[in-house]
């Protein structure tokens, strides 16, 4: 390979200079330097189909031709890690015949797997098998067939997910699934804001159902109703100011949905009005970029990218009785969502909040107010610390669309299924995870983290719900995959609701 000497210059040297080439390395899943196991490295290099050239330069936002720009690298970096296909990404500027290139090296995560995995917290287990393709043909497109089984329900679930269609940045999501009780299929394909600097998105997504929708108290069942829907969104946005550092968009919506509810418990059952409406919106988005690349934060083996970015999107839907709303019911949803972060050498703390709701002529019909903070350290070597507050409040919500700390894994660990569910929400999550292996026999990350979780959730006729638990968690998470999401063991003690020890097996929590 004809590469030249790495240069080594500052960023303001290299800004006056031309991309004249961009050199594409790609390594498979193992390198050639022995990282892993002699047969199984083998054996999975000669299976796997490594991530094509093309793909890999589609995904860059600078192009031959164009000066160097350190933000513009960095943010591709950042993009490239977003397709979940690699497990090293990196970026540098080479010599090729006196010419300035720049050098893009990947190695790719195993992306075919055979799924089989259990979960169960509070005697709730649930399931699944099937096969995912995360990287089908090296096209960064996934494919997914899987069976799940849940205390709720069955279902078999297929997907489709490309990141190209017929342009450059044009994203594609199918996906179909059969449930024991009903069936759904969603859609979306569009050009999003891919870059900071962006100058407009266009998307388009919807949904057709049939399908029950539970609802809980207390772990009780309450009420089942069958849903029948269909529905299609068209959002759109230009950028009023457009840079690496920060942007100010406008973005416009539409809505059209049909949308149908059936009590089956009560006899005979009870319909709603099978109501077909639309609605408009309009409003402001806001941010200044600050991203972190951290390691051993969410998972093992790779970086990981942490967007701190201050972002403000205000904004507004209006639906009015013309678009086939009730006089009771049709007005203006207003809406306001932000994130501010401050970070540190080793740390950050992010506050996060959202608030909406439909105003109608009788006042607020129905509304959500959530928010919450984070704060988490990596100050000590081989350690992340993470404090996690986080609450929610919900007016008039739809069947279904409760606060379940269970269903959403954002509450106490130990509780099963749908024993904290309710319209208010609180958690509070302290975890100190400490890394004893980074890559163990090359395919493995382990950890252990000692937790306190608090936190319940209730309806607003009744007291609070609430519960904790306190124990230790075993962290184990793949280095050669796509994804590296990390599995947890964790035993501890559960007070509050319930009081005993318990065991739960189950995906760890995320904090991004």
């Amino acid at each position: 390979m004809l590469l030249g000497i790495l240069t080594v210059r500052p960023p303001d040297r290299l800004t006056a200079q031309t991309i004249d080439s961009i050199v594409v390395v790609n390594h498979n899943v193992f390198s050639a330097g022995g990282d892993g196991p002699g047969f199984v490295a083998r054996l999975a290099n000669a299976l796997h189909v490594t991530t094509r050239a093309g793909v890999i330069r589609r995904e860059l936002l600078i192009d031959p031709g164009q000066p160097y720009d350190s933000a513009r690298v960095v943010e591709s970096e950042r993009a490239l890690r977003g397709l979940n296909v690699f497990r090293l990404v990196q970026l540098d500027t080479v010599r090729v015949n006196g010419r300035l290139a720049l050098r893009v090296e990947t190695a790719d995560g195993w992306s075919t797997k055979p799924q089989a995995t259990f979960s169960s917290a509070g005697g709730s287990a649930t399931w699944s098998l099937g096969l995912v393709e995360e990287n089908l043909a090296g096209t960064a497109t996934q494919l997914t067939a899987t069976y799940t089984s849940t205390p709720d329900r069955t279902s078999l679930e297929f997907q489709y997910q490309g990141p190209h269609l017929l342009w450059r940045r044009d994203a594609l999501l199918l996906g179909y699934k059969n449930l024991s009780d009903g069936r759904v299929g969603l859609w979306s394909y569009g050009v999003p804001f891919f870059q900071t600097a962006a100058r407009w998105s266009l998307v388009t997504d919807g949904e057709s159902a049939d399908q029950r929708v539970l609802s809980f108290d207390a772990d009780t069942l309450f009420r089942t109703m069958q849903r029948r829907a269909t529905r299609f969104d068209l959002r759109g946005g230009v950028a009023l100011r457009a840079t690496n550092r920060d942007y100010v968009r406008f973005w416009a919506g539409a809505q059209w949905r049909r949308e149908e509810f059936v009590a089956r418990d009560s006899a005979p059952p009870l319909t709603s009005p099978d109501s077909v409406t639309a609605a408009l919106g309009a409003g402001l988005e806001v941010a200044h970029a600050r991203f972190r690349v951290v390691r051993h934060f969410d998972t093992y083996g790779r970086r990981e990218d942490l967007d701190l970015s201050q972002r403000l999107r205000v904004g507004a839907w209006v639906a009015p009785r013309a678009f086939g709303y009730p006089a009771d019911r049709a007005g203006v949803g207003p809406f306001v969502e932000g994130q501010v972060s401050a970070v540190w050498p080793g740390g950050f703390v992010v506050l996060r909040g959202q608030t909406h709701g439909v105003y109608a002529p009788g006042g607020l019909d129905s509304g959500l107010v959530q928010g919450s903070l984070t704060i988490a350290s990596q100050n000590l070597a081989r350690q992340t610390a993470v404090v996690h507050l986080e609450g929610g409040w919900l007016r008039r919500a739809k069947p279904g669309a409760e606060f379940d700390l269970w269903r959403d894994q954002n509450g106490p660990r130990l509780f099963g299924a749908h024993q904290l569910t309710g319209t208010r929400m609180v958690w509070l999550a302290v975890e100190h995870r400490v890394l004893v292996k980074d890559d163990l026999w090359g395919l493995l990350g382990v950890g252990v983290a000692p937790f306190l979780d608090y936190g319940g959730a209730w309806y607003a006729n009744e007291r609070a719900r609430e519960g904790g638990d306190v124990g230790l968690s075993l962290r184990l998470g793949p280095t050669r995959a796509t994804y590296g999401d990390v599995s947890e063991l964790a035993v501890g003690y559960r007070f509050g609701v319930g009081k005993r020890w318990a065991v739960t097996i189950r995906k760890g929590i995320t904090f991004k």
